[in-house]
């Protein structure tokens, strides 16, 4: 009799162990399908074409793109923009006969062969390409140029006043305010150390002023606050104390100190 019940029991204890098991795998196979769905699902919202809000938003023309990743060359410098006498040249691949060289007038403008004046002045090479390519459009069908500098004017500061030799430097690296003045040949016997005034050239009609105690600054070795100077900066070094200046001041008021050509 007990062999019977045993015989009886140990079959369904197997189909129930069986049982158990199949319902285990289903359960992983469907955790396996779940997990799957969700990486591909974030795969695609942050790869896919206007999908997300990670998506990456592309660099205006003429900007820097970014800061980016620096150990990846995401820091960019600002590119460099056309300035007034630069001299730059057009090649057509298709057209070499409009092949040119322009110089930057005064006005900003450069003059194109058949194609008349377009404003170069503070332009990447980049968006006066697609100026070029815009004024000859209806000369060409889809004017393909290519936008070289040749010539441009090196970064400079000018220095006045009392110091040894008054005028023009070219800035080939950083320069503070007490480097330009050891470059001009230094402070004169007669020079107000403590007025040092920087002229800084904000648009085509104002100038920023700032006056810095250069005498005080190294006395104190608070060398963290010497500015270093911009292209187009004036160091001016008066003789008498200067009462008072005002904080901008239009381009023309330079001349009491310095010819404005030089600036």
């Amino acid at each position: 009799m007990k062999q019977r019940v045993w015989l009886t029991i140990f079959p369904l204890v197997g189909l129930l162990i069986s049982q158990l098991c199949v319902a285990v795998f289903a359960q992983d196979v469907a955790k396996g399908e779940n997990l799957g769905t969700t990486t591909l699902s974030s795969q695609t919202g942050q790869t896919g074409a206007g999908m997300g809000s990670e998506g990456t938003t592309a660099a205006k023309p003429g900007q820097a793109g970014g800061m980016g990743n620096p150990q990846l060359g995401g820091l960019r410098r600002p590119l460099y923009r056309l300035n007034r006498s630069d001299v730059v040249s057009l090649s057509f691949t298709l057209s070499p006969e409009f092949d040119q060289i322009l110089i930057v007038q005064p006005d900003g403008y450069v003059f194109l062969k058949d194609a008349g004046a377009v404003l170069a002045y503070g332009l990447t090479l980049d968006e006066l390409q697609s100026a070029v390519r815009k004024a000859y459009s209806g000369y060409l069908h889809d004017p393909q140029v290519a936008v070289a500098l040749k010539e441009f004017e090196h970064p400079y500061f000018v220095a006045g006043g009392e110091v040894g030799h008054p005028g023009k430097y070219e800035m080939r690296t950083n320069t503070s305010i007490i480097e330009a003045v050891q470059i001009a040949g230094g402070f004169t016997h007669e020079a107000k150390h403590s007025q040092v005034v920087l002229f800084r050239h904000i648009n085509d009609d104002q100038v920023e002023a700032r006056v810095f105690d250069i005498k005080k600054m190294l006395r104190e070795k608070s060398l963290s606050e010497v500015p270093t100077l911009r292209p187009g900066d004036l160091v001016f070094v008066p003789q008498n104390s200067i009462s008072k200046i005002e904080h901008l001041i239009s381009k023309p008021s330079l001349s009491m100190y310095v010819s404005s050509t030089q600036f």
